[in-house]
């Protein structure tokens, strides 16, 4: 309680970050954050719970830093955060050019490809984040999960009452898939190739008699592909993104299934 009202107060004020408490305040929060003691975002009795004083604590971070040279052999990045470090003692698998930033939360048992991680995300055991995929700002990405090549999860810090994207455990996202805008993906869901998430998509089941249309959430264990619905505009109709559920995953399938599998359930080409 004592870090929280420090961190408020100065993001109140912002003279106070010349104090040396509230820097170590600061620091300490992000350290917490980097070692996975702290999370932006965490499930509480069946809900998610977003703290927003630890994202003012990620934000007033970045006036504390010094922009600096970083030299990795032949590469040079010029930024004000230090990169993550001691992978080997972390159990994680990091393939060159994967990176994370510090203050990014990597569980044991990850694997990136060559990828890229931000400061503020959590990513729990066992998940690939794979080739060229993005995990932004304080993105809470569960265990076991896949993200596929390309996929572009959103991230979060301001303003600050906004949620983060929280992918939950043993979801598939597949290939070139966009999840932005605090968009919640349930367990075990599975996104087809090239689906873009925003808030405002509509999501829509139409599994059964009549369509049932989700917005900001994926529920748990449907399967999910690109579509588009007809809209009424002044110039006339235009089809319009959206994603359909097709199905649910079947209990029988492995939770490390491939996408096609999934999808050839569903009888859908691949």
């Amino acid at each position: 309680m004592e870090l929280q009202q420090m961190i408020e107060a100065a993001w109140e004020d912002r003279s106070l970050l010349q104090d040396k408490d509230v820097k170590i305040a600061i620091k300490s929060t992000i350290d917490d954050l980097d070692r996975g003691k702290k999370r932006v975002a965490e499930p509480q009795g069946g809900k998610w719970v977003v703290h927003d004083w630890i994202k003012k604590a990620v934000i007033l971070y970045f006036p504390l830093q010094k922009m600096k040279t970083l030299e990795v052999g032949p590469f040079e990045f010029h930024d004000k955060m230090k990169l993550k470090t001691g992978y080997e003692k972390l159990g994680v698998r990091v393939v060159p050019h994967a990176i994370a930033r510090y203050g990014a939360h990597l569980a044991k048992g990850v694997v990136m490809m060559p990828s890229y991680v931000n400061i503020g995300a959590y990513v729990d055991s066992g998940t690939m984040v794979d080739t060229w995929a993005t995990v932004g700002s304080c993105a809470q990405i569960g265990k076991d999960v896949h993200l596929s090549g390309g996929v572009g999860v959103g991230g979060v810090l301001e303003p600050i009452q906004a949620a983060p994207v929280i992918i939950e455990d043993h979801a598939f996202i597949g290939s070139r898939c966009i999840v932005v805008e605090g968009v919640r993906i349930g367990k075990e869901a599975v996104l087809g190739a090239n689906v873009t998430l925003t808030a405002s998509s509509k999501i829509i089941d139409v599994t059964q008699d009549a369509a049932v249309t989700y917005q900001g959430e994926v529920p748990p264990r449907s399967v999910v592909i690109p579509g588009s619905y007809t809209k009424e505009f002044a110039a006339g109709q235009y089809q319009v993104p959206c994603a359909l559920i097709i199905g649910q995953r079947k209990e029988s399938t492995d939770r490390k299934t491939s996408l096609n599998q999934a999808l050839r359930d569903h009888q859908v080409a691949v």
